[in-house]
């Protein structure tokens, strides 16, 4: 199917930012609306726009398509930085909607998911249309390279799930495990936010791989943040239910550091996460008592900031515009201290 030229977008600079985000919406919005009417319909609800231009709450973070457009500033074209965002955005939508499916998720961004609405086969469907749409987005850039890129990602982001998934059923994850299948699961969408902007932009290779390598870092450090969140946030800001990860027994980082706690406590607590079924409401109150007690939170806040640090020590590592890198810093902060 055609997809919007997005040589004809609209690109603005650092200071623009919310015009550049409106822009890579109005480009997403034009090529899901190419999709057939039924499965147009559930990748409207599932990104925001079914009822026009999405609003802050319902685009979400917007933290892939911030990252590329912060990405693209380092190179001679960056206006080019529009299909990378549009196309990173593609991806994550479509990631989201299986990881839903896969979790069990019931809720998505402080509404029902889109599996719980439109049904399991629909939202599938649609997310497979999504990942071909950001295909074809990538393809229409005529850079061979970024789909290099995106086969590599996507390769990372399947055994990232797949890791995610075998942690159900296996009694002893270790923290190295868990920090693989992070770095599979969430910075490999971030690193590649920023490699094809920055590819897309024509920045130099050391720059190419020292953008990947922050956006890797600063993505493994979200994903922890947002295990974080899971545990101690405010639903207000997740937009699920606190302790939901958790009652389902998932095996998110502050669980799997209390785990190997060397305290007789953390023996109550796999025996409490090991009933295999979901915990009632006064267990997942006493297993978050636990894992804080186990240093749990401490432990997962203190391998976040290691996370940030690398990412940081990468934007320092070459030469990059000033705007770029202090607008790239700022980000990766706020990744990292969400949880905070």
């Amino acid at each position: 199917m055609p997809l919007p030229d997005l040589a004809t977008i609209p690109y603005t600079s650092a200071v623009g930012l919310h015009s550049d985000l409106a822009a890579v919406d109005a480009a997403i919005l034009d090529a899901v609306d190419q999709l057939p009417p039924r499965i147009r319909a559930v990748a409207r609800y599932h990104l925001g726009f079914t009822s026009g231009p999405r609003t802050a709450e319902h685009r979400g973070k917007a933290l892939r398509p911030r990252l590329a457009l912060a990405a693209a500033r380092c190179g001679p074209t960056p206006e080019r930085a529009v299909a990378a965002a549009v196309s990173v955005e593609l991806l994550h939508g479509f990631s989201l909607l299986h990881d839903d499916i896969m979790d069990g998720d019931r809720t998505r961004r402080g509404r029902a998911a889109a599996w719980v609405v439109y049904g399991v086969p629909a939202a599938l469907l649609t997310g497979d249309a999504l990942l071909t749409l950001a295909l074809g987005v990538l393809a229409d850039s005529g850079s061979a390279a970024s789909m290099g890129v995106c086969v590599r990602m996507m390769s990372a982001l399947v055994r990232g799930q797949g890791n995610d998934l075998a942690f159900e059923d296996e009694q002893h994850v270790t923290v190295d495990a868990y920090l693989e299948m992070a770095e599979g699961k969430t910075g490999a969408l971030t690193g590649a936010a920023c490699e094809l902007a920055a590819t897309l932009a024509g920045a130099p290779p050391a720059v190419v791989e020292a953008l990947e390598r922050f956006g890797r870092h600063a993505g493994v450090a979200f994903q922890i943040a947002d295990d974080v969140l899971g545990i101690w946030g405010d639903s207000r800001r997740t937009g699920k239910p606190v302790g939901s990860d958790l009652a389902t027994r998932k095996k998110t980082l502050p669980v799997v550091a209390a785990l190997h706690a060397a305290d007789t406590e953390a023996g109550h607590l796999r025996a409490l996460l090991d009933t295999g079924i979901p915990l009632t409401e006064a267990q997942t109150r006493q297993a978050t008592l636990l894992i804080e007690q186990l240093g749990g939170r401490t432990t997962a806040e203190a391998i976040a900031q290691q996370h940030l640090d690398l990412a940081l020590e990468a934007l320092y590592c070459c030469d990059l515009p000033a705007v770029a890198r202090e607008e790239l810093r700022s980000m990766a902060h706020h990744m990292a201290a969400r949880s905070r």
